[in-house]
């Protein structure tokens, strides 16, 4: 199985859901070798609620993912806490709308729950949680200490760092090893150009979240960064800021 654990489906946090620009990024996260990946699209994003809701009347959800004609979506939200950070969440959909509600009214920055009041929460839930790009230069996690990251499942080697910091790979492994947590490979992807930049190889075909947090806690899989990582990033950065330009959005 070929999965992305960083992905979302909107250009930005200020457009609606769109189901034919959800189907244009599945169509190219299979042409970039992907068999599946997490939904993380950011929990202060407008109207996340009609994702969801547009999803569960388009497709079946197999009790921890959508099935989008034989690809895997599992669900999930990328949210911002008051130190500086962003954090994947990777879950149940119904667990994912239940700590979505609990933080609706923490979704501008002065309201963003803080590291403690996040965890607080979602360990009381069967997720997966994920400290994204924690080395990225404008929202690190590193400044949170090791009694905090501990508290992580798993890290994010996301392709946007890869691209843009030069040693972000050698980073992330050296962070891993120091605390004893598997790293993950998130595209980060806004735009379909950027999938395949990295992706994760399992040796298994997971079908639930157990299953994934299992293969990666015994580290049953290979990170894999494209050749062209740097590429399909810089492209996707100069075509969204095109867009975001030309639509205000």
């Amino acid at each position: 199985m070929f999965i992305d654990f960083h992905t979302h489906t909107k250009l930005s946090k200020k457009v609606d859901f769109s189901l034919a620009y959800f189907k244009k990024m599945i169509r190219s996260a299979r042409r970039n070798g992907l068999t599946a990946l997490a939904l993380t699209e950011h929990f202060n994003t407008t109207k996340f609620e009609d994702i969801f809701d547009t999803l569960d009347q388009h497709f079946h959800y197999n009790g921890h993912y959508y099935d989008v004609d034989g690809f895997k979506v599992f669900t999930g939200m990328e949210i911002d806490i008051r130190e500086t950070g962003h954090n994947l969440i990777i879950g149940h959909r119904d667990d994912i709308r239940t700590i979505r509600a609990r933080f609706a009214n923490n979704t501008k920055k002065s309201t963003f729950p803080t590291f403690d009041q996040l965890f607080n929460v979602v360990e009381g839930f069967d997720v997966i949680k994920i400290g994204a790009h924690p080395t990225r230069e404008s929202t690190p996690l590193l400044h949170l200490g090791n009694e905090k990251l501990q508290r992580y499942d798993a890290f994010d080697l996301n392709g946007k760092d890869v691209a843009k910091q030069p040693g972000t790979e050698e980073k992330l492994k050296e962070l891993g090893v120091s605390l004893n947590k598997p790293v993950v490979a998130g595209s980060d992807s806004h735009l379909p150009v950027q999938f395949g930049c990295v992706k994760n190889k399992f040796y298994t075909d997971c079908e639930t979240i157990e299953q994934l947090r299992e293969a990666m806690v015994n580290r049953q899989y290979d990170l894999v960064v494209s050749d062209h990582a740097a590429l399909k990033v810089n492209t996707a950065r100069f075509v969204k800021r095109t867009i975001k330009m030309v639509r205000h959005v």
